[in-house]
């Protein structure tokens, strides 16, 4: 059996005041890095919980947990060239989404949306912390089971768009 020191994913065990200029996560084998620089990191809530049909493929889970955020502000190393992309042409916008995931464990990276091209959409479970989420996407996809995040907003379809309460 396992010893407990062996499980370092807690994010607790991480306080959110040793990332005030950002942080690095990595896929699963350590292949690829993905740094964010960004001070405003864990300063209000951040990103957004997706409930459309290829955000939870990607993700393998009933919901992602994703962060939009500019390019600039992010660095990806992949040393080994394990980083790969899937070109998703079955999105709402009708545009092409880059689902980037590393070939050796299958971690999902990041989203590349054709629609923002200034923007990556990173998969936040690559990350020792996530910020708190400032709202719910694709909100009406949502299992009746699932309950809800506080008084989160959601949004029906689309950040910024029509919302649910």
């Amino acid at each position: 059996m396992a010893s407990q020191s062996k499980f370092t994913g807690n994010p607790n065990a991480h306080d959110a005041s040793i990332f005030s200029t950002g942080m690095t996560g990595t896929c699963l084998c350590g292949s690829i890095s993905v740094t964010i620089t960004d001070s405003e990191l864990f300063t209000r809530p951040r990103g957004h919980l997706c409930h459309c049909t290829n955000c939870r493929k990607v993700s393998g889970s009933y919901v992602a947990s994703n962060l939009a955020i500019e390019k600039e502000k992010i660095e990806v190393q992949d040393p080994k060239g394990k980083l790969k992309k899937y070109r998703d042409m079955e999105t709402g916008s009708g545009k092409c989404v880059e689902r980037c995931f590393c070939e050796e464990c299958g971690s999902p990276i990041m989203s590349i949306p054709e629609i923002f091209p200034a923007m990556f959409v990173l998969k936040m479970g690559i990350f020792p912390r996530i910020p708190e989420p400032e709202c719910e996407a694709f909100a009406l996809h949502r299992h009746a089971w699932q309950g809800t995040h506080g008084d989160m907003t959601q949004f029906e379809i689309v950040r910024g768009g029509r919302k649910l309460r």
